[in-house]
């Protein structure tokens, strides 16, 4: 037996239970996972809440990084005693000591990353790359709008644009957070407890607007982030942190300039052997070459996680957060 989290019901932390769990062997295309570390998203939230619907009982998590136990038939660039990391394509169930997984979600992890560090930014810097490298044709010299500029992702993105020459608008909501975010590169950085980000982003900008918005608030910042755009901008809608996005007409696109719209997310970008290694190489190369550095700024046990859970729905988290099984 080993431990696990699992929820029966959706609702608040406390629905999350520390329990037993049989693991058993990995079945063609699997291998078994020993975690040594866990990754905390915000989408495990949007699971325990149920939000994002799955089948009940189930388990929570969709980033770690490991040594594999034990190969099921038919796998093969894997063997046991690897260092592997994956995220966004294994399913939920990471918050766990051991897990079984399809092989075509992991990647191995150079020897130069260690698991924390893995399963700190595997979800967050892979979906940074995406976001940054692929979403939309970034250049050097480019202003953009980044929400949560002091989070996780946030933090990253932050590295990432100033390493492609790009200045990066960044909101936070504490003095804190935004030396943070300045501190990590960030170009302008927009208290919006104090501040009206979008008139301050017309002011940065010069009444222009920016070309791209990321934002993984939602409700309460979505409008503002339409209102920030210029002419046939891109607004890229990747988190709802402050509940979902409600229902609004096409026209509000077209009435601020034949905007565009996206809601990506990191599976289909990672959707393939090739494009899983082309955005995991590409994280690990900022990573190696020190042009990123992955802030760990909370650790809890596993059998912590209700408190982990409250603490990064009361916004008082930076950076990365791991789960230590």
């Amino acid at each position: 037996m080993t431990k696990a989290i699992r929820i029966f019901k959706t609702g608040g932390p406390e629905v999350m239970e520390y329990v037993d769990v049989e693991v058993g062997d990995p079945g063609p295309g699997e291998v078994r996972l020993r975690h040594a570390a866990v990754g905390l998203n915000f989408i495990d939230v949007y699971f325990r809440t149920g939000l994002y619907p799955q089948p009940l009982p189930g388990g929570l998590g969709q980033e770690g990084a490991g040594t594999i136990e034990a190969v099921g038939a038919g796998v093969t660039g894997f063997a046991v005693g690897d260092r592997v990391a994956y995220a966004g394509r294994g399913g939920n169930g990471a918050y766990a000591e051991e897990r079984l997984i399809s092989a075509d979600v992991l990647v191995k992890l150079p020897d130069s990353i260690s698991f924390d560090t893995a399963a700190a930014m595997m979800l967050q810097g892979m979906t940074v790359q995406y976001l940054l490298r692929q979403t939309t044709p970034l250049k050097s010299g480019d202003t953009i709008l980044f929400h949560a500029a002091a989070g996780g992702i946030g933090l990253i993105a932050s590295q990432w644009a100033k390493a492609l020459g790009v200045n990066m608008i960044g909101t936070v909501s504490t003095e804190e957070k935004a030396a943070l975010a300045k501190a990590a590169g960030c170009a302008h950085v927009i208290n919006y407890k104090t501040e009206n980000f979008v008139e301050r982003v017309k002011e940065i900008t010069g009444g222009k607007g920016v070309p791209v918005v990321y934002d993984s608030i939602g409700k309460d910042t979505f409008t503002g982030s339409l209102d920030c755009l210029s002419p046939r901008g891109m607004m890229v809608s990747f988190g709802n942190a402050s509940g979902p996005v409600p229902p609004f007409g096409m026209s509000e696109l077209a009435s601020r300039g034949s905007l565009y719209l996206t809601r990506p997310s990191l599976g289909a970008y990672t959707a393939t052997r090739d494009a899983l290694d082309a955005t995991a190489g590409d994280l690990f190369a900022m990573v190696q070459s020190k042009k990123l550095s992955i802030d760990i700024n909370q650790r809890y046990a596993l059998k912590d996680v209700a408190q982990a859970h409250a603490d990064l729905e009361g916004r008082k988290t930076t950076g990365s957060t791991i789960l230590i099984p």
